[in-house]
């Protein structure tokens, strides 16, 4: 049997987020295309006798930091070494960089021997947000109205680099919305909802404060009509914990954030949510 790794095509993107579902992951319904224009040669593809069979994405972020994701091998193709040969292809790909992921919890010791080290875990907490008011003098207004070189700059007080490929079809692609809180002209919070296979999942979630973020997760769900959200709560800010449990969001997932390298510096006491489980 022949087993190649290519570079992904725009319609093996969908397909590993069809892969993902199947997993049980929750990808958005549009999430592939802002995937793919973050770093169209980020993601890579398995095929054994010309079928796909696995499947990691490795975007590169500027010039030293990477994030990896959507390592899959479909359930026919696991324990035959097809997973680690496509693992090994994307690492090379992000050589000398810091590279994060978030693996499930049960993968740690094997993402151990790989290099990578636990940052935090990631819980996801689901369930139907109460009404949240924000609070006095903080406005909730259309992140598509704002300048994109305002929403991109406050983008980076949160993740290691610039990504505004990525970033503008986050916000901008259909089945989505999103919200900037400012106050005084300046932000303070953003948050984007998209619609998923089961709940609407929310990230990213950035917030001065959680009054805010549950501002953001309350007008996001009742203006999209969501029964159901879903957030990756960083459990290294404990704020966010407390903020999930008492708008009575359930715990349903985890992940462990890993890094072959330090932890990146940016506002965690601002991140509620972390964006996407495979990019970052």
């Amino acid at each position: 049997m022949s087993f190649e790794i290519h570079v992904a095509g725009a319609e093996d993107v969908v397909r590993m987020a069809e892969w993902a579902a199947d997993e049980g992951w929750n990808p958005g319904n549009t999430d592939a295309l802002a995937f793919h224009a973050a770093d169209p040669g980020g993601f890579l593809i398995g095929r054994l006798d010309g079928r796909p069979v696995a499947c990691i994405s490795v975007v590169r972020y500027a010039a030293d930091f990477g994030f990896l994701g959507f390592y899959i091998a479909r359930p026919e193709a696991r324990g035959k070494g097809y997973g680690i040969k496509i693992w090994n292809a994307g690492m090379a790909r992000l050589q000398g960089r810091n590279v994060g992921l978030d693996g499930v919890v049960a993968q740690q010791h094997n993402y151990k021997k790989s290099g990578f080290r636990l940052a935090w875990n990631n819980i996801r907490h689901e369930g139907a947000p109460p009404p949240a008011a924000p609070p006095p003098g903080v406005t909730l207004v259309d992140a598509r109205a704002v300048p994109f070189d305002r929403l991109a700059a406050y983008d980076r007080r949160f993740f290691p680099q610039p990504r505004d490929h990525f970033l503008a079809p986050w916000i901008g692609l259909p089945e989505r919305a999103g919200l900037m809180a400012v106050r005084d002209g300046e932000p303070q919070g953003l948050a984007v909802i998209r619609t998923c296979r089961a709940a609407s999942r929310i990230g990213p979630l950035y917030a001065a404060s959680p009054e805010i973020a549950a501002a953001l997760v309350s007008a996001l769900a009742a203006g999209t009509g969501a029964p159901a959200v879903a957030i990756d709560v960083p459990d290294r800010n404990k704020p966010a914990v407390a903020l999930v449990e008492q708008m009575g969001l359930k715990p349903a997932f985890e992940t462990a954030r890993m890094y072959t390298g330090p932890d990146p510096a940016v506002d965690y006491a601002g991140l509620f949510g972390v964006t996407s489980l495979e990019l970052g």
